[in-house]
């Protein structure tokens, strides 16, 4: 494949791909060229952009063969994560907007139904494909009709669970599902060539699928043990000629490869094979290269899997000096620190070891960190198990992540009060990862757990203070959860002190309304602060520090001292909104005439865009809380005239 460093790219076979009804009136000996450019499109995109890079620059031959193949968007082409699906979306007719990825208001990172009818189903969080294309398979069965269901799953999706129900159950049915596998780290495949490539086409051919259902069906009127014999041979031999796939074949699906990934020799029959074979399913391995044909990725340890802005010809990235040292680090580094004087302390991430800073950990006490895959449920059982022992486990996820574990938190860990210890990255919304990455709901379905301490951190200073106080609590579990991103400049205690447990602190003094903030939201509330100062409100800021336990003596000063109470989180409602509710109306003091305005995340996904826009539209920036408190006054036309 020949290397494309061109920006702007000369593209003059892709510019006469408007979709893929196109794509597919080209002849095969045309698709090379097609691939080098929509390769070059893709680089040039995300060089502008930012994104996920080298899993798409993995995929691009597949892509092109996929829909060369398939009669999409009626043959249902599901993407696992959709980090690989820039060059699909170039060829499925959204190239016009393509340098809009990840901004405000342009197309997502990962598919989204609701952006192409070529994305059938949306995808961020891995794992999911396979379930939701049996689950494709299976309604078209029952409606009569007739198109095909592929779902790709990258090889690091495989470590999780969900993926290997989702086989155990098709292996179980009759339903057509191709399943193909994009073995691009995993190294579970011998090389391959030729002979490999010959093989596969041999295996998935219609005659030879349709002579193995009749020697099944023939087999069956033998004795038991001759069935089993001739199975076992039958198993043996075409493990020998393939290289593997036998787990596949336990699980019920028809295993064909590993074939090469970018070989449209190789692609293009094995697909079509796939494609016209009868029921059941089968799984087609292919061996792809991570950052194909792009050569600073190809030499990178990630092979820029995630980037910033880059420069097309020398590949390095544009970024920005940062004004104060990133949460996810400050994180990292103190967890060192107490790590450095403490043996006990363990570290376990699911496959996001440098997203969540625990890669420094891991070099640092190699023996101490792991990394479990995509298996989030594991982890924190994981963690508990640890627990039990005397470790003082930290199990470091996103909180977006941590959902998928959350029954695992209940039974495993909080009905055993085993004191597990969440670090809980990128809370609140996080900008171009959308939706499907915001931290929104931790708070509400952390909170409801009897004997969990929750905390979040107004800056880089106080999250070290909380993971301090997190290692020290050895009788229940807690978390922290803090932002992604930059933290606000202050300086960091190099030994930071422990907190009491449940203590919040006030941090301006004022009379006449309060502001009370968990997490990062005290910048605003202050800033809010000085501007009702202006307008002569004075406003008292406190910092909760604790969802949970609540701070009653603090929210009972702040209730009785104050005639407005405004709260404020980067959280759902059922937080710590409503936690604190809950207190106000079991204590009384409601009655007294107290009036309370929670601010909170609105009941809507906020779409991707930078963070300060996105926490505007959600009305959580210090213009809203002066709007909240002169509303709560009686000043509707200037709380009016702020909210516009």
């Amino acid at each position: 494949m020949t290397t494309v460093t061109i920006s702007p790219p000369l593209t003059p076979l892709l510019d006469q791909v408007a979709g893929p009804e196109d794509l597919r009136r080209l002849d095969e000996d045309q698709l090379p060229q097609l691939a080098a450019e929509l390769r070059a499109e893709t680089i040039d995109a995300v060089s502008i952009t930012g994104g996920h890079l080298g899993a798409g620059l993995g995929v691009v031959e597949l892509t092109v063969a996929l829909h060369y193949v398939f009669d999409t968007p009626a043959d249902r082409l599901i993407w696992d994560v959709g980090h690989q699906a820039y060059p699909h979306k170039i060829l499925t007719r959204r190239r016009d907007r393509i340098r809009t990825l990840r901004q405000g208001g342009g197309l997502s990172g990962f598919t989204k139904r609701s952006e192409s009818d070529y994305d059938p189903f949306g995808a961020a969080h891995s794992s999911t494909s396979i379930s939701a294309g049996l689950g494709m398979a299976v309604a078209r069965d029952l409606q009569g009709r007739d198109n095909h269901v592929i779902a790709v799953i990258g090889d690091g999706a495989m470590s999780a669970g969900m993926a290997y129900e989702a086989m155990n159950n098709a292996g179980s049915m009759d339903s057509r599902l191709i399943v193909v596998l994009n073995d691009n780290d995993m190294s579970i495949a011998p090389p391959v060539g030729a002979m490999s490539a010959y093989l596969a086409r041999l295996m998935s051919s219609r005659s030879y699928v349709n002579f193995r259902h009749l020697a099944k069906q023939m087999m069956q009127r033998f004795p038991k043990s001759f069935e089993r014999t001739a199975k076992r041979a039958e198993e043996y031999a075409r493990g020998m000629a393939s290289g593997g796939g036998t787990l596949f074949e336990e699980l019920g699906f028809y295993y064909v490869g590993p074939i090469d990934g970018h070989n449209f020799e190789h692609l293009l029959p094995v697909l079509r094979n796939a494609r016209d074979a009868g029921n059941g399913p089968i799984l087609v391995h292919v061996i792809t290269q991570k950052g194909k044909g792009y050569p600073p990725a190809e030499a990178a340890a990630d092979k820029y899997h995630g980037v910033v802005r880059f420069d097309v010809a020398t590949g390095a990235q544009v970024k920005a000096k940062p004004n104060a040292p990133q949460y996810t680090r400050v994180f990292s580094d103190t967890l060192i620190r107490l790590a450095e004087k403490d043996d006990r302390i363990v570290a376990i991430t699911g496959a996001m070891p440098s997203g969540t800073g625990l890669d420094r950990f891991g070099e640092r006490f190699p023996k101490r960190c792991f990394d479990v895959g995509i298996a989030e449920q594991h982890a924190v059982t994981f963690a508990a198990g640890m627990a039990t022992e005397g470790l003082k486990p930290v199990c470091a996820l996103y909180s977006t992540f941590l959902q998928r574990g959350y029954d695992q938190v209940v039974h495993d860990v909080a009905i055993q009060r085993l004191p597990v210890r969440f670090a809980i990255d990128r809370a609140g919304l996080v900008g171009a990862d959308g939706a499907t990455h915001a931290g929104s709901f931790d708070l509400a379905y952390l909170g409801c757990l009897p004997d969990f301490v929750l905390m979040a951190p107004s800056d880089e200073a106080e999250l070290a203070r909380m993971i301090a106080t997190a290692a020290a609590i050895d009788d229940r579990p807690s978390a922290f959860r803090f932002p992604r991103g930059e933290g606000v400049g202050v300086e960091i205690p190099a030994e930071p002190e422990v907190l009491a447990i449940g203590k919040g602190r006030i941090v301006r003094e004022g009379s006449r309304v309060a502001i009370l903030s968990l997490g990062t939201r005290l910048g605003e509330s202050l800033k809010a602060a000085d501007e009702l100062a202006a307008r002569g409100v004075a406003a008292t800021v406190a910092d909760a520090r604790f969802a949970k336990p609540l701070d009653e003596d603090l929210i009972r000063r702040l209730a009785r001292e104050h005639e407005v109470l405004i709260t404020i989180e980067e959280g759902s409602v059922g937080g710590f909104s409503a936690f604190v509710l809950h207190f106000l109306a079991r204590s009384g003091l409601l009655d007294r005439g107290l009036k309370v305005r929670p601010m909170v995340l609105p009941d809507v996904f906020i779409d991707q865009d930078a963070p300060q826009a996105q926490y505007d539209q959600a009305g959580l920036n210090a213009r809203h809380i002066v709007a909240e408190v002169l509303s709560a006054l009686g000043d509707q036309a200037a709380a009016t005239a702020l909210r516009a």
